[in-house]
């Protein structure tokens, strides 16, 4: 797209001004796209990160309860049920696609940590990404504004 032999912002620019008015809308357009695209990854991987600390929080808590405590046991978001603490030494992760395994406590708050960290990696990369993305954006959206005050007649 706008990318260059050169390094660095000033190269990518000298190369969008090489572009036509409807490529710099084409690059602008699509470099927006992929932004949004990056921002809701973002939020997505933001989500999970938070439903695994308290995933995480809920091991550490549970692994504290006694045997026989009584407590509510969610099905869904919004539906508990009734039920008795049997094993506080085990717990079903879930790894996926309705499939389970059955983890000791010090596993089960590892494989959430584990999984925190590199959601945390995802979230850094996918910010510097969209942090380029979202220059480049701009650069074309600047050049293309200059363009099109160079075409329009000067009253």
């Amino acid at each position: 797209m706008a990318s260059s032999k050169g390094s660095g912002p000033a190269a990518a620019t000298v190369e969008l001004e090489k572009l036509s008015v409807e490529q710099l809308k084409a690059v602008k357009e699509q470099t927006d796209l992929e932004v949004n695209l990056l921002r809701d990854s973002l939020n997505n991987i933001r989500t999970a990160t938070a439903r695994l600390g308290a995933a995480s929080t809920a091991v550490t808590d549970l692994s504290l309860c006694p045997r026989g405590k009584k407590m509510l046991v969610p099905l869904t978001a919004s539906l508990y049920v009734r039920g008795t603490l049997d094993d506080a030494d085990k717990v079903l992760v879930d790894i996926g696609t309705g499939y389970y395994v059955e983890k000791t406590m010090a596993e089960g708050k590892d494989y959430c940590e584990r999984k925190i960290n590199l959601l945390q990696s995802n979230y850094d990369q996918l910010l510097d990404v969209a942090a380029k993305k979202k220059t480049i954006s701009d650069e074309a959206g600047a050049v293309l504004q200059a363009k099109l005050r160079q075409l329009s007649p000067t009253a």
